[in-house]
């Protein structure tokens, strides 16, 4: 199947901050954090069923997920934010010291 843009919103959940604590190197962190949440409708177009494995590409990077089904709107995805969005968001913190996490435009594959 083809790749296909989407907007890519990034953000922090309740249990990421709770596992956190625990460390980034834990298994159940990594997990959240290399996992994408897609409208079920977008996956069937792009050829990605749950579980399967997606490239995430942006203008300064790319990323691997696990993809999984999510109450998101269609042409949307969203993964919470750990290392892997790090490479996709790039450097550019207008000074806040933190990049801009939400509305990134990229371009989502089934990988190989």
């Amino acid at each position: 199947m083809t790749a296909r843009r989407f907007l890519m919103n990034a953000g922090r959940t309740t249990k990421q901050g709770q596992q956190i604590n625990i460390g980034k190197d834990h298994p159940e962190y990594i997990a959240m954090t290399t996992t994408i949440t897609m409208h079920p409708d977008d996956m069937r177009e792009i050829g990605v069923a749950a579980g399967n494995q997606v490239r995430v590409k942006s203008e300064t990077g790319e990323a691997m997920f696990t993809c999984k089904e999510g109450k998101v709107p269609s042409g949307m995805i969203f993964v919470v934010y750990g290392p892997p969005t790090c490479k996709l968001m790039g450097q550019i913190t207008d000074g806040t010291g933190m990049p801009t996490s939400k509305g990134w435009e990229v371009e989502v594959e089934l990988a190989n």
